[in-house]
């Protein structure tokens, strides 16, 4: 629990015992936790140079208090947080700027072989900042249905995802059981009678496009930079996204909706979200209102905003009030 804040399982075991009984000494420490006293010692003498833990002079180790401790150590890695992000973005900038000089040959990557084509796909992934967009079509080679790791993580830091996903490729199995947790996890997923390729987007930034396999021959990839063909899939998937039909999540399993993006409607909860913040209620309020996380609130007003076709949430109230949501 406390590893992101640099303490090891035995830091934490020793912290956590510490906690509960409010001060204790090495031996005793390791015997309740049954550890060998070594461990324990290197443990205390780690948090107390963190300054979670002291020691008294009769060599029984008490905690600071955690609000004020574990608070300066949150507090210290969000500004390391903030540090990163910003040399992250100075970095791709420069990245940028270097890739705008590159030849042809440096800005589209031939990838070849099951494991390349593997760790391609993750890491155009995680380089996605705010979204990814994939173009889901059978025959599955490097990565099956089921094996996707990256996603549910990468939804969890915020980052959107939306997939296109073949009619056929639904009777493939373990797609649907795929597409269910996918929706579970607040990723759009939408149906189209056919894909012409598979394609997956981080951005406008990277594209990765599978080539066709050749009986007996490796799978391969293009992985694609800043270039028009970039641009190219760009437009490519959201000409199939505004024509596909939105996949719903019910107590069946799937259902397919009858209309693409403009025409289908908000559901029930939709309509509440949309009442209680038009009320004034803040977006805090109206997730506890409906008891809904508030990742998951916000995951729905992107939807609605998808819907209605606008950027902001000034004018999606408008077109709820136009168009009768509420």
């Amino acid at each position: 629990m406390l590893g992101a804040l640099g303490l090891n399982p035995d830091d934490e075991a020793v912290y956590g015992l510490l906690v509960r009984r409010g001060s204790a000494g090495p031996a005793e420490l390791a015997d309740a936790l049954r550890m060998p006293v070594a461990a324990v010692g290197a443990a205390l003498s780690h948090l107390t140079g963190s300054g979670l833990v002291k020691c008294g002079p009769d060599e029984a180790y008490s905690v600071a208090p955690p609000a004020v401790a574990l608070g300066a150590l949150i507090s210290e890695q969000r500004s390391a947080l903030r540090s990163a992000e910003l040399a992250l973005v100075t970095l791709a900038e420069e990245y940028r700027g270097a890739v705008a000089g590159r030849a042809i040959d440096e800005l589209i990557e031939v990838v070849t072989g099951l494991d390349a084509v593997r760790h391609r796909f993750a890491q155009v992934q995680h380089a996605a900042r705010t979204e990814v967009r994939s173009f889901v079509t059978a025959p599955f080679l490097a990565v099956p249905p089921g094996t996707n790791a990256v996603e549910e993580v990468a939804v969890g830091h915020g980052v959107r995802f939306r997939v296109v996903v073949d009619r056929p490729t639904l009777a493939e199995p373990g797609v649907v059981a795929e597409t269910l947790e996918s929706l579970r996890n607040g990723v759009q997923v939408r149906v189209v009678d056919s894909l012409p390729i598979k394609l997956i987007l981080a951005d406008a930034d990277l594209a990765l496009v599978p080539l066709t396999a050749t009986p007996g021959g490796e799978p391969g990839a293009v992985l694609l930079h800043r270039t028009g063909l970039l641009a190219a899939m760009d437009a490519l998937f959201e000409t199939v996204w505004r024509t596909a039909r939105p996949l719903d999540l019910t107590a069946e399993g799937l259902t397919e909706r009858p209309d693409g993006d403009g025409a289908a409607g908000p559901t029930e909860l939709d309509r509440r979200i949309l009442a209680l913040l038009l009320a004034g209620l803040t977006d805090q309020v109206v997730a506890a209102q409906l008891d809904l996380s508030l990742r998951t609130l916000q995951r729905r007003l992107r939807h609605l905003m998808d819907l209605a076709g606008v950027e902001t949430r000034m004018q999606l109230g408008w077109h709820a009030a136009r168009h009768g949501w509420t």
